[in-house]
């Protein structure tokens, strides 16, 4: 299956979320996403440093598609984000960074179980 197959069926083609991407674990580079301008330039990149000082996202916050979350979960797995009843969870893999945000139409909790599971199968095949 292709990275751009993930976010089309396994995230977005679940209706738990609305707007998804695959990042490089490494270097925040994109892999898969869609919408094509779900992230800005250097959101990726800043994705990565965060998930080296998750706590951060606590007093800093996360930044994704230009809209600025507030971190509601930092641990080095996941960082979650919530403005007003839209939200971000993102999940690191051993090799990526899984991004998926839901609007105020989709329930949080679905959300977060669908990126946490592809997360777990990510590591489950190594990636």
């Amino acid at each position: 299956m292709s990275w751009q197959a993930y976010v089309d069926d396994q995230l977005i083609g679940t209706g738990q979320i609305a707007k998804a991407a695959i990042l490089g674990g490494s270097d925040g580079s994109t892999w898969a996403i869609k919408p094509a301008d779900f992230l800005k330039p250097g959101e990726g990149p800043a994705l990565v440093a965060l998930f080296k000082s998750p706590a951060d996202v606590f007093s800093k916050g996360i930044t994704i598609g230009g809209v600025k979350y507030m971190g509601i979960k930092g641990d080095p797995r996941s960082i979650y984000g919530k403005k007003g009843a839209t939200g971000i969870v993102c999940v690191k893999t051993n090799q990526s960074i899984v991004v998926g945000y839901y609007n105020e139409m989709q329930q949080p909790g679905n959300a977060a179980n669908v990126v946490e599971k592809l997360g777990d199968y990510l590591i489950d095949n190594s990636y």
